[in-house]
């Protein structure tokens, strides 16, 4: 039995915190829930009221009605972390099972932009006229995306120092815990140099200092990952591919999917073993591991369409000659 007040579970939160930071990882999304797991307990029992962890989390579990299991699994998630950070301590602390909020993943399928799509999205990129967003960052900001699989907060965080066209990479720094080197293409190479030009022309006419950031907006203000949100939700809605309003439909998220799957088929139109290459994509995407990549294996059309014609010609081969 462990008994606690919500003044120990304060302090013990600040505690894992800093104990996760000390190890590079940011846990900034887990700040918030243990926030409200906190919040939660004054709520109920006080500031100083003693109470079974036990019960605190399973009624934290339970609240709310209709909240998506997976969302309920990723919260639950970062409160057991905080339980087992506990038991260094003490090592009676109570730890809930996983059976508690068992779901870990999500069922949402991800919309695959078709490379139709994709080019139309650049086109009509390349048209923007917005009061912030200018016409050739937000077109070079979407081939950095579909090219690359970036994060879009990777993508619109990059410094001029994180960009080597001379080598042809860039540098990811610190995104998920980890920096990375993410090497690219000789054409988007191009594409970056004449956007460069033009930024370079844009800073000068501003008469600023050359910011740190290399995707600008109008005033010369470094792109904020909202901003960039935003304008890419407009041009999808623009082109009928999400709906006028509301969260559902493609999301600029879409583009690091679009990324990963377009690759998985072109090595399986070449005849490459796709597993075998797990490793590397999951590696260039920035995954902490591989199970992270195999998401990319599920159910999408074209994948399949390349995975049963595969099959059936392998059928073919290994039918006994008459």
């Amino acid at each position: 039995m462990t008994i606690i007040t919500a003044d120990q579970l304060a302090c013990e939160a600040k505690e894992f915190l800093r104990f996760k930071r000390a190890m590079g990882i940011p846990y900034w999304r887990a700040e918030f829930v243990l926030d409200e797991f906190v919040r939660f307990v004054r709520r109920h029992w006080g500031d100083h009221g003693k109470v079974m962890l036990d019960e605190v989390i399973a009624r934290w579990c339970a609240r709310g009605a209709g909240r998506k299991a997976v969302t309920v699994a990723n919260e639950f998630g970062v409160v057991r972390q905080l339980c087992l950070y506990r038991r260094r301590r003490d090592p009676s602390s109570y730890v809930p099972e996983h059976a508690l909020a068992p779901v870990k993943e999500s069922i949402f399928l991800p919309y695959i932009f078709s490379h139709d799509e994709v080019r139309k999205i650049l086109a009509i990129a390349g048209s923007h006229d917005g009061r912030f967003i200018w016409a050739s960052m937000l077109r070079t900001l979407i081939l950095v995306l579909y090219c690359t699989g970036l994060r879009l907060g990777e993508a619109a965080r990059l410094c001029v120092a994180d960009i080597d066209l001379g080598c042809g990479t860039l540098t990811i720094q610190r995104s998920k815990g980890r920096s990375r080197i993410v090497p690219i293409r000789a054409d988007l190479v191009a594409e970056l140099r004449g956007y460069a030009v033009e930024r370079g022309r844009l800073v000068r006419e501003r008469r600023q200092a050359n910011p740190a950031r290399f995707f600008l907006r109008l005033d010369a203000s470094p792109l904020t990952v909202p901003s960039a949100s935003n304008a890419i939700r407009r041009l999808l809605r623009q082109l009928g591919i999400k709906p006028p309003d509301g969260r559902i439909g493609a999301r600029p998220y879409e583009f690091r999917h679009a990324f990963a799957v377009h690759r998985l088929a072109a090595w399986a139109n070449d005849g490459v073993d796709i597993h075998a290459k797990l490793p590397s994509l999951s590696a260039y995407l920035g995954h902490q591991n591989i199970i992270g990549t195999e998401v990319y294996l599920k159910a999408t059309p074209q994948l399949l369409e390349l995975a049963s014609s595969r099959f059936e010609q392998h059928l073919r081969n290994a039918r006994p000659r008459q």
